[in-house]
């Protein structure tokens, strides 16, 4: 009888493991996980690109309040004219803000898109396209008037954000 018990002691030790139905319903719970965090994540390059656009958006509205200090400070203010900034950038002016030609130099804007030779300018990521963030720089249209700077909004095409196409 020793031997017997011995036997079936072994075939209950070679049945550890996990079953067919086991592993499947492991499979389908983790599919389930997935497809409720797939779309949480899928969508934040998206945001991404809005929260680029705003810092540039940022970024330009610092750079418009420096040269406006420095062009009052250098009575500088005339209907054109350049101010110089740290490290010895020229930015352009008109009414003594900052000008939407000088966007880029004053408000370190090399990686983005600036459309337009004229107000208004857009600026958006590096390849416009329709849907992507962009906002709108005009110039000042008198020395009582600042630059506008427009909120975060989107392309329409590759030329216009939303309903409004760059100067030329």
């Amino acid at each position: 009888m020793n031997a017997m018990s011995a036997m079936n002691q072994m075939a209950t030790r070679k049945n550890k493991g996990f079953t067919l139905i086991e592993l499947v319903m492991v499979i389908v719970i983790l599919g389930i996980l997935a497809a409720f965090a797939l779309p949480r994540f899928a969508d934040l390059s998206g945001e991404a690109e809005i929260a680029t656009v705003e810092a540039a958006r940022g970024s330009v509205k610092s750079a418009s309040g420096i040269v406006r200090s420095t062009a009052l400070a250098t009575n500088a203010t005339g209907a054109t004219g350049t101010v110089t900034l740290e490290g010895n950038t020229s930015v352009a002016t008109i009414n003594g803000y900052l000008a939407g030609s000088a966007l880029e130099a004053a408000a370190q804007l090399e990686d983005f898109n600036i459309l337009g030779t004229a107000s208004p300018y857009i600026v958006t990521i590096d390849s416009p396209a329709s849907g992507d963030p962009c906002f709108i720089f005009t110039d000042s249209t008198d020395a009582d008037t600042p630059p506008v700077v427009s909120a975060v909004i989107t392309m329409d095409s590759a030329t216009a954000c939303d309903g409004t196409s760059a100067g030329s």
